[in-house]
């Protein structure tokens, strides 16, 4: 059996036991990706498997590819009307909140581990981002849902954080391979690449909407590898006029992920598989890179950090930056606790690994630590501590549509969703009195563990869920309609 045989077998067999692992997270409450991490490490040269894997240009090129992947579908799975009331808040949070974070690990730094204070501040811009994905898959699995605007709010700072993280680190590691550099030099730089980013990631996703919608591709199968394809070339062209090519794939998603675009739903569930994907393959591949006993060296100071970062710089960069907004201090205590470390922190830890920092190996080191201590103690004790704070809420569990539509050139429109809550004033209300405008049809409703076609006389009852077919044009006043019926 030739290596490259080998090489595939071992690849499906890691590939199968995470999907496995990951069902068992869910039934622990424990975030998938610990599981990742642990089945590479076990995978590598101090565990089971063996195999040996060192390289961590190899490591941080595949992050790069999966981060780009994986932000674009944290975008386009991204509802515009649940997070723009919160759109304020998740910025300050995902710029001031990330830097107030990583200020305040640095301090700790030059005075715990005796690092320099520019070694100290890229140490705490590598752990300053969080992870969504992390959060509500504990969620999920244990039931738990948030009350009001804290689960968008908290999509929307991890999702969008990461760009800021990354320039801080690309810049720390810049100012530590070039003594000359002035730190002030970091200012123009960021408004550049951030404004850059994006406005570039707003028009080429605009340009995006506008290819898939025009191409008129023979074959369905080609759609999602033109998205594929549409997706690098906008990192590509923004990381080339200088911009944030990771902010500008976030927005693209968002831009695309709002927007009536040819086979949107097809597009989403195929992003949303190749990110599973990349989170899996990343996972692994950072797992594989690791050393065990080298981490395991650093526990003491490792948990220590730990603590630091989750009782102290996270708590701090959130309440400085809510502190404007008069949020309440039980939801601001809690946006504090959901910043879990994922992937993203071991991927810039790579970063001074290859630039050859003096103390790139011990950073590396105690942030995998970080990471592993992190999504183990904070992702198993969200729910107790919602629950604590008083903020958690009913897990409102997604129905599966038993419809599927997709938008042609020959049938414009879109078919939407819209949930009844328990305060909406359409309930007990007749169709006909909603007074839908003629191009959009109420199709189905889904009432209790059931569907069916309704009638213009048909009661609508709180907790139903309504499914509307609508053209493009009349979209946004149907949705003002139904809104106009709910009474918050």
């Amino acid at each position: 059996m030739a290596f490259f045989d080998y090489l595939l077998l071992g690849a499906a067999i890691l590939l199968i036991l995470s999907i496995i692992a990951s069902k068992a997270s869910g039934q622990l409450g424990v975030p998938a990706l610990l599981f990742f991490l642990v089945i590479g490490m076990l995978a590598g040269s101090e565990g089971i498997g063996g195999i040996e894997f060192s390289d961590a240009y190899i490591a941080q090129s595949l992050g790069v590819v999966a981060l780009i992947f994986i932000l674009f579908s944290g975008g386009f799975d991204t509802e515009w009307a649940t997070v723009r009331h919160v759109l304020s808040y998740g910025l300050v949070l995902a710029t001031a909140g990330v830097l107030l974070t990583a200020l305040a690990v640095g301090a700790f730094a030059v005075v715990m581990l005796g690092f320099s204070w520019r070694e100290s501040l890229l140490f705490g811009a590598i752990v300053s981002s969080t992870d969504a994905a992390a959060v509500f898959a504990v969620m999920r699995s244990r039931g738990v849902g948030l009350k009001g605007s804290l689960k968008p709010l908290i999509e929307l700072e991890s999702g969008s954080n990461d760009p800021m993280a990354i320039f801080l680190t690309t810049a720390m590691v810049g100012l530590l391979t070039d003594p000359t550099a002035s730190i002030l030099g970091l200012v123009p730089m960021f408004f550049v690449q951030m404004v850059a980013g994006g406005a570039a990631g707003y028009l080429l996703g605009r340009g995006m909407v506008y290819v898939i919608n025009k191409l008129h591709l023979e074959y369905d199968g080609l759609y999602p590898v033109l998205s594929i394809a549409l997706v690098l070339l906008v990192y590509g062209i923004t990381a080339l006029i200088g911009g944030n090519g990771f902010l500008a794939v976030y927005l693209a998603g968002l831009v695309m992920g709002n927007t009536n675009v040819l086979h949107r739903r097809s597009l989403m569930r195929f992003h949303d598989g190749l990110a599973w994907l990349m989170q899996i393959v990343m996972f692994l591949t950072l797992g594989l890179l690791v050393f065990p006993s080298r981490v395991f060296a650093v526990a003491g100071i490792g948990l220590l950090t730990a603590a630091f970062l989750m009782l102290i710089a996270r708590p701090i960069g959130v309440y400085v930056s809510l502190l404007p907004f008069r949020v309440s201090l039980r939801k601001t205590a809690m946006v504090g606790w959901v910043g879990l470390r994922g992937a993203v922190p071991i991927i810039l830890a790579t970063f001074p690994l290859l630039a050859g920092v003096e103390q790139a190996e011990t950073i590396f080191n105690l942030v995998f630590f970080i990471v592993l201590t992190s999504v183990l103690i904070q992702g198993s004790s969200i729910p107790v501590v919602a629950r604590w704070l008083r903020v958690a809420a009913p897990l409102q569990s997604r129905r599966r549509s038993p419809l599927e539509f997709e938008s042609t050139n020959g049938i414009r429109g879109e078919l939407v969703e819209i949930e009844l809550p328990l305060s909406s004033a359409a309930a007990g209300r007749r169709i006909v009195e909603l007074g839908l405008p003629t191009g959009a049809l109420l199709v189905l409703i889904g009432r209790g563990d059931g569907f069916f076609v309704p009638s213009g006389s048909t009661m609508l009852a709180a907790g139903d869920t309504l499914y509307l077919l609508a053209k493009e044009e009349i979209l946004g006043q149907v949705k003002q309609i139904i809104d106009n019926q709910l009474d918050f």
